[in-house]
């Protein structure tokens, strides 16, 4: 087995960790362990929401809307996205948070990968 390639399931292997399918927090000699870039498959059930607002974000993120329908709030406006393929990316030092509208999966990049930041388990309004 060629140890440069890794092959997977998103929902198998993000169950395992927090979503999280490629990062720093990965094993060092993983082919998914990375300084540059983070990528989480989200499964989140309706009414769950981040457990408080993300602030001093070092990192830019994309998040994509596979299923459902996901609310991201930001400083200055609210972004539902309800359309599997919508998006929406915010920059270095955009606080947000987020809310499932409906149970949805989300695809998350976030660069780069920052060692030590982690945040509460999400909850359930």
């Amino acid at each position: 087995m060629d140890d440069r390639v890794y092959v997977g399931n998103a929902a198998v292997d993000g169950a395992t960790d927090a979503g999280w399918l490629l990062g720093h927090f990965k094993p060092a000699g993983d082919v998914r362990h990375s300084t540059d870039v983070e990528v989480k498959w989200g499964v989140h059930p309706a009414g769950e929401t981040r457990s408080r607002w993300a602030t001093g974000e070092r990192r830019t993120a994309l998040l994509v809307l596979i299923s459902g329908a996901f609310r991201i709030e930001l400083p200055d406006r609210t972004v539902v996205l309800r359309e599997p393929g919508d998006y929406v990316v915010w920059g270095r030092g955009v606080d947000h948070s987020w809310y499932a509208e409906r149970e949805s999966t989300v695809l998350t990049v976030r660069w780069p990968s920052v060692p030590g930041y982690q945040v509460e388990p999400p909850v359930r309004r």
